[in-house]
């Protein structure tokens, strides 16, 4: 169906009248709570602004369903609806619309589908904060404006249509928080060897470490191209030339990741490279061996082997010193060929719960913009 029948099966030839939505919402500010009030066995969530509650509270201030804006912090602009009773703290602005004029989760998607522009209209040089006129100034479509009753019903059945494309990506991502669970329990189970007999052995007796091959180039030197140019957490540009043309493990040699882990430490390159010196370079004999090492270097905690707190660095010595379960080339196999399965359903880009939950949030930011952006009375009617 084109955009043009969609819409017209939607708004079945109504009037679009575009208002400023401050004047279908009070926009309210929260209130502080003492940290004393703030408890984990409370009977209501407190907001203090942030993606999440901060904790839970035995009295509130507003009632189910209702939007909120982060209005403080790092967090300002981001857009939440909660589902119960809740405790508003000072950095954060509640929502409340004029419900004979809109629905209430219409206006939450208009806010959502502008989410990114008032996270960039943070001011301030301390503690980013977000101006309540940022709100109000969003131009809001009121379809069928002469008849209350037909533009709720229509604003209605949009909210319909979006909340299913909203809750089929909430459902994809509980299903990967489930599958990344499981992953990690498999994993942990796989590489421990608790039961087993195993030989140990050094990473170092295991890799042939290529380190001495690389080659760090300053950005204003690298000449463009398309082959990748790896650094300690992945790709950090790409380059006209390579160094390696092989499948390589490599680790971090320094960063805080070190420490933080928010990305693997160690990561499996394939084909043309070139790696500068802040990962190290490992080759193995075998796909299995590679990857083997990879899932059991990002499982087990390396804070033993890393020197310097301020600038976290795991040295050449260290590196090769991990000791390593080292079973048979079969037993490999079989590991890795499990743990390959679930790290393509829950990393995977190409054909993974990742990439379909990319697609449906694209699909939800379409029909956002095919159903708020509506056309103007004039273009409504030609």
């Amino acid at each position: 169906m084109s955009v043009e029948a969609f819409l017209k099966k939607i708004l079945g030839g109504a009037d679009i009248e575009w208002k400023k939505l401050g004047d279908v919402i009070q926009l309210e500010k929260g209130r502080q709570l003492n940290k004393e009030q703030l408890s984990d066995n409370g009977l209501y969530p407190a907001y203090n602004g942030g993606i999440s509650h901060s904790g839970f509270t035995d009295i509130y201030n507003y009632d189910e369903n209702t939007t909120i804006v982060s209005q403080g912090g790092a967090s300002a602009g981001f857009v939440n609806f909660v589902t119960s009773k809740f405790y508003a703290n000072a950095h954060c602005y509640v929502v409340l619309p004029n419900t004979k004029e809109v629905v209430t989760r219409y206006v939450y998607h208009l806010l959502k589908i502008n989410q990114d522009r008032l996270t960039g209209k943070q001011h301030g040089a301390g503690i980013p904060a977000l101006r309540t006129n940022e709100i109000l100034e969003i131009p809001i479509p009121i379809p069928c404006p002469d008849s209350p009753k037909k533009s709720l019903e229509i604003q209605a059945e949009i909210v319909r249509i979006l909340d299913a494309f909203n809750e089929l990506s909430i459902e994809l991502s509980t299903e990967l928080n489930i599958r990344k669970k499981q992953y990690n329990y498999y994993r942990d189970q796989l590489l421990s060897f608790k039961d087993v007999e195993v030989e140990w052995e050094t990473l170092g007796a295991l890799a042939e470490n290529l380190d001495s091959m690389r080659k760090p180039i300053t950005s204003g030197l690298r000449e463009p191209g398309d082959i990748p140019y790896y650094g300690a957490s992945g790709i950090v540009d790409y380059v006209k030339d390579y160094i390696f043309e092989c499948d390589l493990l490599l680790v971090s040699e320094d960063g805080a990741n070190l420490l933080a882990r928010n990305t693997p430490i160690a990561f499996s390159v394939t084909g043309k490279s070139w790696v500068n010196n802040h990962a190290h370079v490992l080759k193995f004999k075998t796909y299995a061996e590679r990857r083997y090492v990879e899932y059991y270097l990002n499982s087990i905690d390396l804070t033993p082997y890393i020197s310097g707190a301020a600038q976290p660095k795991l040295n050449k010595k260290s590196l090769e010193s991990i000791r390593i379960p080292n079973p048979s080339l079969d037993d490999k196999k079989r590991i890795v060929e499990i743990l390959d399965k679930f790290d393509a359903l829950t990393s995977s880009m190409h054909d993974g719960l990742p990439r379909e939950i990319e697609l449906r949030q694209n699909q939800y930011a379409h029909y956002c913009n095919l159903l708020l952006n509506l056309p103007k009375p004039e273009a409504v009617g030609a």
